[in-house]
């Protein structure tokens, strides 16, 4: 897919509202896994993983972590998709930032926060993903390796994202990573159960 895919429905205005409110959903839901020490997949989990080991915040793992990935999403999905996701991303990191300082949690129990956090990263990306917009992360890497040489992309997706987990078991408590799967599993009924193929176009 590149830039021969069908034409936007939405308006220039609609898309960046989406932007913005969709990456404001995913960083209160970052903020809710960062007060609680959750993890999730893909490079948002690389990058939770990275601000809990060396203190650094999310969002500069999460810009950083991507940068690799938009050379692949270039040939894959066009300048127009890139160049989005490059947008969403750097708000994501942003957002993730300064929502530390909107944002105080006094007390948030670690289900609510699994199910809460899990819940509005899932919304927060089909509002992207229904503008033709992603988060970059190893899902393009998958597609990618299943083009060249044909890997399947789920196994390859399910791969990276149960090794970020069995490096989570060495660094965060066993509790935190059950809590953490909880979470991974609202986020991704929430897509599956709300972004139909072929009706919107996007990457995860």
């Amino acid at each position: 897919m590149r830039d021969d895919l069908p034409k936007d429905p939405h308006k220039y205005y609609e898309d960046m509202m989406a932007m913005v409110l969709g990456t404001l959903f995913v960083a209160l839901g970052v903020a809710f896994y960062t007060h609680s020490v959750l993890i999730t997949g893909s490079t948002a989990g690389m990058a939770l993983l990275f601000n809990y080991i060396t203190g650094w915040g999310f969002g500069i793992w999460f810009f950083a972590i991507n940068l690799p990935f938009y050379y692949l999403a270039v040939k894959r999905m066009g300048w127009s998709f890139t160049l989005r996701t490059f947008v969403a991303i750097g708000l994501v990191s942003l957002f993730s930032e300064l929502t530390q300082g909107w944002v105080q949690f006094a007390s948030v129990p670690s289900l609510y926060a699994a199910l809460m956090g899990g819940a509005l990263m899932g919304i927060g990306m089909l509002m992207l993903f229904r503008h033709r917009t992603s988060l970059g992360g190893i899902n393009i890497l998958a597609l990618y390796l299943q083009e060249k040489h044909g890997l399947r992309a789920g196994y390859v997706q399910l791969g990276i994202d149960g090794l970020i987990l069995l490096v989570a078991l060495t660094q965060l408590p066993l509790d935190r990573v059950g809590y953490s799967v909880i979470g991974a599993v609202t986020l991704n009924l929430i897509i599956a159960l709300n972004h139909k193929p072929g009706r919107y176009i996007g990457v995860s």
